[in-house]
């Protein structure tokens, strides 16, 4: 499928100028698309059951959103990690590495962009809005321009554009190609949404429209368009955790989709993931749901006046999963020897678990079980 063409430029290099977008106005997905499209579908629509049923769906939903930042910031090189930015959101202490303001510039650019999705449309001004979030203040290796699109030539891999893997579109062409996924993302189609989401993040991901921060602010962008939707009622899917695990077929097929023009396989491997990512997060929304109640029970057994604080602190576990006395006073209203006792008491049922077990003072802990149905592979 024709994308576009690589048309020579004044420096000497060969810049991709992209063609009308969409190319076409249907799409003729291959029996494996299909096939992929529906269990996508199908996952999407037992996802939204499953979830509209846990008791603290945003507690669910700030998690993910962390996962989801962490994720897509690894994808681009920060090591830090999505229990780095829990510690740090609480301040519970301030020797962090320092790539996790990455997570925490993304936490922030993705809860801005939901609450203004609900005030405007999504549109190039939503866009430019949640990439100034994104990098104001945030590390970069160049100028970023937080907010702007590009006014100069920007390229993928080596250390010019006469080097370069590849050339995205010169800036002249920039704002004429993003209006265009403007258009797309907002016109009635024969094209399914998930497909048009696929297309949405490969044509953002060939405009580089921003000097920095293109593939983070694209990955926003697909949360962003799947919520305009519909398609689910709240964000609780997130494909970054699947780009990380297949990072090099991630950028091979975006590239084949620009070099190349190879559309299909490039869907075939988002619908999959759409697939993969909301089954597994229909299973941690049913794990949830049974360790909630599992814990809830042992606490009820508890009796007396020391149940009420218990389940405070449960309550407040599944949004902040990693905490101190200081954080369960404040959560509970209970002395510092009360909260001591109450900690005391969730490590001896097996909830909580001391992080930094040599020391004495200032310790930490963490809800291990709970921590773990979004961290572990």
């Amino acid at each position: 499928m024709k994308i576009g063409n690589f048309v020579q430029q004044k420096g000497g290099f060969k810049a991709f100028v992209p063609e009308k977008f969409p190319p076409v106005t249907s799409i003729d997905l291959s029996p494996f698309a299909e096939k992929i499209h529906t269990k996508a579908s199908f996952m999407l629509g037992k996802l939204d059951g499953i979830t509209n049923l846990l008791p603290d769906l945003d507690f669910f939903i700030f998690m993910y959103v962390r996962k989801e930042a962490a994720l897509s910031s690894q994808i681009e090189g920060t090591k830090a990690t999505m229990i780095d930015a829990i510690e740090a959101e609480t301040e519970l202490t301030a020797d962090m590495p320092l790539d996790v303001s990455d997570i925490l510039h993304y936490i922030e650019a993705m809860n801005y962009g939901l609450k203004k999705l609900v005030q405007i449309p999504l549109s190039l001004r939503l866009i430019r809005e949640v990439h100034r979030v994104l990098l104001t203040d945030a590390r970069t290796d160049h100028f970023a321009d937080p907010g702007n699109f590009r006014t100069s030539q920007n390229w993928i891999g080596g250390g010019s554009p006469w080097t370069a893997r590849f050339v995205p579109p010169p800036p002249t062409e920039v704002l004429q190609a993003m209006g265009d996924i403007e258009l797309f993302m907002h016109e009635d189609s024969e094209i399914p949404p998930l497909v048009k989401a696929a297309l949405i993040h490969a044509q953002f991901e060939t405009i580089h429209p921003f000097l920095d921060g293109n593939g983070r602010a694209g990955r926003l962008l697909m949360t962003f368009y799947l919520c305009q939707q519909g398609i689910l009622e709240r964000p609780v899917l997130y494909l970054s955790e699947y780009f990380k695990k297949n990072r090099e077929a991630y950028f091979d097929l975006l590239n084949g989709y620009h070099n190349k023009g190879e559309v299909v396989p490039w869907i075939e491997f988002f619908l999959e993931g759409i697939a993969q990512v909301a089954e597994k997060a229909v299973a941690t929304s049913k794990a949830i749901n049974v360790l909630r109640e599992e814990h809830m029970d042992k606490l009820s057994a508890l009796g007396g006046k020391r149940v009420k604080p218990a389940m405070m602190l449960l309550q407040n576990l599944y949004s902040l999963p990693i905490v101190d006395a200081k954080k369960v006073e404040q959560w509970t209203g209970l002395s510092r020897p009360s909260a001591n006792a109450l900690i005391k008491e969730f490590v001896r049922l097996g909830f909580l678990e001391q992080r930094d077990k040599e020391k004495k003072y200032g310790r930490r802990f963490e809800y291990k079980r709970y921590l773990s149905l979004f961290t572990s592979e």
